[in-house]
């Protein structure tokens, strides 16, 4: 009886770890297969060498690496003094940026600039005090930022938003 016992646990143990190793292997091709999807960009809507020329022209260098400056124009915009809460507070917030654009859409979007600093004024007025004192929501309030100024000049215009400024006193 003792030897019955001895040889169904290691039949046991055995279907037990066929389960095992097919999860492991799965969870390994699936961790696989989502690392080449962020890497690769498969979903990105583009080709590699679409996401080459970006990545060049966001470091300032072409495609040669020869290190030469990317075609960039800056548009510096007017200081924004936005008053946060009641006026009763005092509290004010010093808002300084430039706009990062294609040299061919220069004069386009430095036409516009009033529409730029009326959406980042109106924008800036309805965000609260307690949202700014937060250290990571200045990366988020220039992303909303950014979207809502290549809202008003168009698709493609805008490249980038450069904060220069940002004091709430």
């Amino acid at each position: 009886m003792a030897d019955e016992t001895e040889t169904e646990e290691p039949k046991k143990k055995k279907g037990l770890l066929i389960p095992l190793l097919i999860g492991v292997l799965l969870a390994a091709m699936g961790g696989g297969g989502g690392f080449w999807a962020v890497t690769q960009g498969p979903l990105s809507g583009g080709t590699d060498e679409d996401t080459h020329e970006d990545v060049a022209g966001d470091h300032g260098q072409d495609d040669q690496g020869g290190g030469t400056v990317a075609d960039v124009a800056f548009i510096q915009l007017e200081t924004l003094v936005v008053s946060l809460g009641s006026e009763n507070s005092g509290r004010n917030l010093i808002f300084t940026a430039a706009l990062e654009v294609a040299p061919s859409h220069l004069e386009e979007v430095t036409r516009l600039s009033p529409r730029v600093l009326d959406v980042l004024n109106s924008y800036l007025r309805v965000v609260s005090v307690s949202e700014l004192s937060d250290p990571t929501s200045l990366a988020r309030l220039r992303a909303q930022m950014l979207r809502r100024i290549q809202v008003v000049t168009g698709t493609g215009r805008v490249r980038d938003l450069l904060v220069t400024q940002f004091l709430v006193n």
